[in-house]
């Protein structure tokens, strides 16, 4: 009788740092996981490639803004209404419309 109360009362998991390491390892599934569906979800799957393209964001409105990839370099480019000529950054000049054919028809403002 008594083995059988010393079997009932032994505690397999006497560690409580145990459960740390548990929560640590969801943790870490759950980070990767999210950063894999943020990454389908705004398609920037572009950014793994080995392929060099060029991304428009927020076309022709005030933070508009060009990512081109050059191999392993990423480059970010703002235009601005700046006239400064001693910076990096342009202005909208003019508007370019494609037509059926395949034209592209360059309007100065």
């Amino acid at each position: 009788m008594r083995r059988r109360r010393s079997l009932l009362r032994r505690s397999e998991d006497s560690d409580p740092m145990s459960v740390v390491s548990n929560l640590f390892d969801v943790a870490m599934v759950f980070a990767v996981a999210l950063m894999v569906a943020l990454v389908s979800r705004y398609n920037m799957t572009e950014m793994f490639s080995q392929e060099d393209f060029t991304m428009v964001k927020n076309p022709g409105k005030e933070n508009m803004e060009i990512i081109t990839k050059e191999g392993e370099k990423i480059n970010r480019y703002t235009p601005s209404e700046d006239t400064d000529p001693s910076s990096n950054k342009g202005k909208r000049v003019g508007i370019a419309y494609e037509l059926e054919n395949g034209d592209i028809i360059y309007v100065p403002e």
